[in-house]
């Protein structure tokens, strides 16, 4: 098989049908870039997730001198001897990994440390307005917080019990419908992509219609015939995961920038990114290969 032949048949094709060959390029480019954001969101999602899971706490807020608080009022402040009771409570409980008190102060030093990038949240918080905590470590952030929030809710010294997973799965909810909406657009165009590529091939053998009658009188087999609208429609999707690798670059970008206004102290490494290079340059190549082939079977019949 002569290689020269080969390529000149391709360059033939893709002159032929420059049009077609140049909207085939911006559509694979455009699917294989939402698709290849919808997996960067997918990491993105996966790491913070993880990042968060392995953060969340329980925390038991004590009484202070909240007067908007029914119980705090009621009963006073937390005492020395009802906060070592809650205390003896949670260390017996089988649910419980560790548990750690922390003064107003560490609280609001800690919410100060948490929202600095918010200073004008920060300095809306009084010193009072956070009270003492047991800050809980659980074997199980989901499975284990209701039984722990029901021991101690109602205790002698408990204002209140903030479970901070109900908080991550409202915000997980919306980064997943995010992440879906991306996919489910780019499905879309990849279901466009597809039948541009079938008929991008189809114009090309059509066209081409008097040499590969002349090849099949010479005796040449269906696979000498098929490979140069094969490596065809290769090479425009090769073209187009080319582009979508720089839009992927700046889907990256963008996911890091969002860490100005929803810090997810979470950022996409080099390494996912060329994972999903690597993955959308495969899916590329497969959807223009097989789609050509099959077309090819049809329309190249011996």
């Amino acid at each position: 098989m002569r290689a020269q032949f080969v390529f000149g048949e391709v360059w033939i094709g893709l002159r032929r049908n420059l049009t077609m060959t140049v909207a085939l390029i911006v559509v694979v480019a455009i699917s294989l870039s939402l698709l290849g954001t919808g997996l960067l969101f997918v990491k993105q999602v996966n790491h913070t997730r993880a990042l968060w899971q392995s953060k969340v706490e329980l925390s038991i807020y004590l009484c202070d001198n909240n007067p908007l608080s029914p119980q705090c009022t009621n009963n006073g402040p937390a005492t020395a001897a009802q906060t070592a009771q809650i205390r003896q409570t949670l260390d017996k409980l089988p649910q419980v990994v560790n548990v750690t008190h922390r003064t107003q102060a560490q609280n609001l030093a800690q919410f100060k440390k948490e929202f600095a990038y918010d200073p004008i949240f920060v300095a809306s918080v009084l010193p009072g307005d956070i009270p003492a905590s047991f800050q809980v470590k659980l074997k199980n952030a989901q499975a284990d917080a209701g039984p722990v929030t029901a021991a101690v809710t109602g205790m002698p010294g408990v204002d209140s019990v903030g479970d901070d997973s109900s908080i991550l799965t409202n915000f997980y909810r919306l980064l997943n419908g995010a992440r879906n909406a991306v996919i489910v657009v780019a499905i879309i165009l990849i279901i466009a992509a597809i039948m541009l590529v079938a008929n991008t091939i189809r114009l090309s053998a059509f066209n081409r219609r008097r040499e590969t009658a002349i090849m099949r009188l010479v005796g040449a087999s269906n696979f000498y015939v098929q490979l140069p609208f094969l490596v065809e429609g290769m090479i425009a999707g090769l073209f187009g995961w080319l582009v979508a690798v720089a839009l992927l670059a700046g889907a990256k970008a963008g996911l890091d920038g969002l860490q100005n206004y929803f810090p997810f102290h979470t950022q996409l490494s080099v390494g996912d990114l060329v994972e999903v290079v690597l993955v959308t340059m495969c899916i590329g190549l497969l959807l223009c290969g097989t789609t050509s082939f099959l077309t090819l079977r049809r329309y190249l019949r011996v």
